[in-house]
């Protein structure tokens, strides 16, 4: 008989911690038990999980060590990772954490298990393991083969980012906006979560701006994709909000280290892990947010070489940020974790 694993979700009456949930059931995840765990104020509040109403829990130091659980997961912020983290980790359990606050530390594992899954051995030296930025994992699900086959010189990235990468609050805040904006009430579209009105605008700003003029999520592409990949090739990134509710698209272009046609990237693509190309410009066929919202899988198109550069090609790809770029990532980590210590 397959053992169970005991598991706490810690941040789980949010988007992510919600879809964490719902990816374990689809799954078909061996939990023998799922704890809830938040903040305070959802003290009270249940969660349905594998069929079963349950109650949702404060999180504490002290309760990591009551449930022992086996996996744990964060989505709660940095500062609750921050100040929570390492006390799940020294109660036993393998901590999958999804905020930034432990990416770039060096003792802890970054990883995209369809790209660096040997890096998950390593998890025992702090207990924890870092999911990666959102924007960050669909860009290396596509760059990781393409590297292996033909080697990358450089790589260019502009993100069209959905507001739900701000939470819920970012959701609520486009869909009031347009309910203003399709009665032209524009002055009444007073931004609290984003720096202007999202609502028929882009706003190329996510996140604070640091001293090299790159916002604070440009930069973790970069670094963040260079720790995942161990490699150091420049990447440059661009990251710009759009009035999208749900999944991230991404606008890549790949300098490789040899002559590259755009059927060779389709092929090595093609049989990549959880990607889908989707790539007939003559039927209007190409990744499109609302295709990939709700899915697990991050859809490629528009392949096209270069008109210049014949080691040059341009790629487009999507992928649901709350899937993909967080719960799904996170879950599938927690698979390979265990298949790695099984055997």
């Amino acid at each position: 008989m397959k053992k169970k694993y005991k598991i706490a979700i810690v941040g789980a009456t949010g988007a992510v911690g919600e879809e964490i949930i719902r990816v374990l059931e689809e799954e078909q995840f061996l939990a023998e038990t799922i704890l809830p765990l938040a903040s305070s104020k959802s003290s009270g509040k249940t969660i349905e999980a594998f069929g079963k109403q349950i109650p949702v829990q404060t999180t504490t130091h002290e309760i990591f060590q009551k449930y022992k659980a086996d996996i744990v997961f964060f989505s709660a912020g940095g500062n609750v990772s921050k100040e929570f983290a390492l006390s799940a980790a020294k109660s036993g359990a393998v901590v999958i954490d999804n905020t930034s606050y432990f990416r770039m530390q060096k003792e802890v594992p970054l990883v995209v298990p369809e790209v660096n899954p040997q890096d998950i051995r390593h998890w025992h030296t702090t207990g924890i393991i870092a999911n990666p930025n959102c924007s960050t994992i669909q860009m290396v699900q596509v760059l990781h083969p393409l590297q292996q086959a033909f080697g990358i010189k450089r790589v260019d990235v502009s993100t069209y980012q959905a507001v739900s990468g701000a939470g819920k609050r970012g959701m609520e805040e486009l869909f009031t906006q347009m309910q203003k904006v399709c009665s032209f009430n524009f002055n009444a579209c007073t931004p609290e979560v984003f720096p202007h009105r999202i609502a028929i605008n882009v706003i190329p700003h996510i996140d604070v701006f640091l001293d090299n003029d790159y916002t604070k999520e440009e930069m973790k592409m970069i670094n963040e994709t260079h720790k995942i990949m161990h490699t150091d090739f420049p990447l440059s990134a661009t990251c710009v909000r759009v009035p999208v509710f749900r999944s991230h698209s991404e606008a890549i272009t790949i300098h490789f280290m040899q002559e590259v046609s755009a059927n060779m990237v389709r092929e090595v693509l093609s049989s990549a892990p959880n990607i889908v190309l989707l790539d007939d410009p003559s039927k209007n066929q190409y990744p499109m947010p609302m295709i990939a919202t709700d899915t697990n899988h991050t859809y490629v198109g528009r392949i096209r070489e270069d008109n210049f550069d014949e080691t040059v090609i341009h790629l487009w790809c999507v992928a649901d940020q709350v899937r993909v770029g967080a719960a799904t990532n996170a879950v599938r980590i927690a698979q390979k974790w265990i298949q790695l210590k099984d055997n």
